[in-house]
């Protein structure tokens, strides 16, 4: 009875033992290897691949910026020395030439009668007196490539006589008996002279350092707009005062005293607040331009009109009621938005260009204000922008989205020329976001959405340089009044200042944030003031000094 019991008991446990574990090792193998981990595992993966490869790349576009402005910083640091290395050059071979010349005159007036030097001097005289001439022409003409005009070479000629009229009447003047004041006044007069140039050397370096300290300076933002609603399109500056104009997508203009300035809470920048605000557009103003003297101004918008005002005072208060005797005129005639405004005060024409594919010259004095009408079976495509050529002020350069480039003479009413729409490397050009004409030569500047600048000749219509000259699409332009520097803006959020004479970059100011996929609208020159301004479509518009 008592025998069979433990048997079974003992076969139960190890049944029991058996059961519990066999299952473990292949619960492990499972947890380890199942696909919802192994996809998990490559999720993980894949994500920190991209971040890294998102850092990376963002790391690369910024290594490179900063390539290209030192670059262009160090290329234009290099001619401004081989250029002043030059003129030191010049002047040490204007120094050599010059004691030749004393020398001889002092050799020839210590001779004495009796000697037989006369004989042999006399050989090498002409043959000495060509390369002395040869020398003095080389040197005004590196004079004239430096910029030293003839009445400052007469002017310094002038005082060399003088000084060697002076001293060579007291050569000849004393008798014999004191032969030892005979080469005292050659002695003072070459050394003088020598004084003289080695001085100028030292201005000369003096102005190299000088040079490059300003080459150094930088322009920092100093006002900061904060008053529109929406994306500002466009700015443009008052020809005298420190006065600007800006137009938004929120429908309004604003006019702002740059004197009138208060600090912000938020940050260093000085805020500014608009004294007046222009309302009468149906929709976004998109275009801006200056009239006479600043004394009115002209804005085109969305909905196809475009509208004259009248500059107020600007010590109105801001708070005043709305007087609408401040618009002017209504310019109609449009049929679709106004994308570009540009005011000759020469010929007090206005120009403008809209997405109906029309380019039209306007008297606003005038009571037919309409002048003459371009592309109207938009032959060129739709016009983007417009300006009237400073070299010629009889023709305007009318930019179109297919990437052409057009000059049309007002006289004629006919276009003149279509500009090389090709780059040397063979490509067509892209939309062109925006035109400008240079403030001396006929030469047209073109903004591309290919991140391009293109310069173009007026005269042979073909390209003369074309760069890459942003990350993203170049949006605007503005030349300087003097014809030193460009200045164009990108979606990029960066602002890039060039020089005009060799197209370096010379300096890069991040001014706005993205909105859209969009960024900086339009930049502006201030004629007559150390201003710059650049519009964003953050709403805000930025001042630099």
């Amino acid at each position: 009875m008592l025998g069979p019991a433990p048997s079974a008991a003992a076969a139960a446990a190890a049944g029991a033992m058996a059961g519990s574990s066999q299952p473990r090792d292949p619960q492990d193998g499972d947890a380890g290897l199942s696909l919802p981990g192994i996809l998990h595992f490559i999720q993980y993966e894949w994500s920190r691949f991209q971040a890294e490869k998102y850092r990376w790349e963002a790391e690369r576009d910024e290594l490179r910026t900063q390539v290209a402005f030192l670059q262009g910083e160090r290329k234009g640091q290099e001619n401004m020395k081989q250029d002043l290395v030059r003129r030191i050059k010049m002047l040490e071979y204007a120094l050599k030439q010059e004691r030749a010349k004393h020398q001889k005159l002092k050799s020839g007036t210590e001779q004495s009668p009796g000697e037989k030097k006369p004989e042999t001097e006399a050989e090498p005289k002409p043959t000495n007196q060509m390369p002395w001439k040869e020398g003095r022409q080389l040197l005004r003409k590196y004079l004239e490539e430096v910029g030293y005009s003839d009445t400052i070479l007469d002017m310094r000629s002038k005082r060399v006589r003088s000084l060697l009229g002076r001293n060579s009447p007291e050569a000849n003047g004393p008798p014999p008996s004191e032969p030892s004041a005979e080469p005292e006044p050659h002695g003072g007069g070459e050394s003088l002279l020598v004084r003289q140039i080695e001085e100028q050397i030292k201005r000369l370096e003096q102005h190299l350092q000088d040079s490059r300290e300003e080459f150094k300076k930088t322009w920092n933002p100093r006002f900061t707009l904060r008053s529109h609603f929406d994306a500002i399109r466009a700015l443009t500056f008052h020809p005298s005062q420190a006065v600007l104009l800006s137009a938004s997508e929120d429908g309004t203009l604003k006019l702002w005293n740059l004197n009138k300035a208060m600090h912000s809470k938020k940050n260093a920048a000085l805020d500014v607040e608009p004294i007046y605000t222009f309302r009468a557009h149906s929709g976004a103003v998109l275009s801006l331009a200056m009239g006479e003297e600043g004394e009115s101004c002209f804005s085109g918008g969305l909905d196809g009109t475009v509208r004259g005002w009248k500059i107020p005072d600007l010590n109105v208060d801001p708070y005043d009621n709305y007087d609408p005797g401040v618009e002017s005129s209504v310019l109609s005639g449009h049929e679709d938005a106004v994308w570009g405004l540009a005011y000759s005060s020469s010929l007090k024409r206005l120009a403008s260009c809209s997405a109906d594919g029309t380019v039209r010259i306007w008297d606003p004095h005038n009571s037919s204000p309409c002048v003459s009408v371009f592309n109207k079976e938009k032959e060129h495509g739709t016009p983007t922008s417009v300006a009237f050529v400073n070299s010629d002020p009889s023709q305007v350069v009318v930019s179109f989205d297919v990437g052409e480039t057009l000059l049309y003479d007002l006289n004629t009413e006919q276009s003149i020329m279509v500009l090389e729409n090709q780059a040397k490397d063979g490509k067509c050009s892209e939309l062109i976001n925006h035109v400008v004409s240079h403030p001396s030569q006929p030469i047209s500047i073109t903004a591309h959405e290919n991140r391009t600048i293109r310069y173009l000749d007026n005269k042979t219509g073909k390209v003369i340089h074309s760069m890459v000259a942003h990350l993203d699409a170049v949006t605007c332009l503005a030349t300087d009044p003097k014809g030193t520097y460009l200045i164009s803006g990108s979606h990029d959020c960066s602002v890039r200042l060039w020089m005009l004479d060799n197209r370096t970059c010379v300096q890069e100011i991040t001014a706005h944030r993205k909105k859209h996929d969009e960024a900086i609208h339009d930049v502006a020159f201030h004629p007559s003031q150390p201003f710059i301004a650049s519009a964003g479509a953050d709403a805000l518009a930025k001042i630099f000094v």
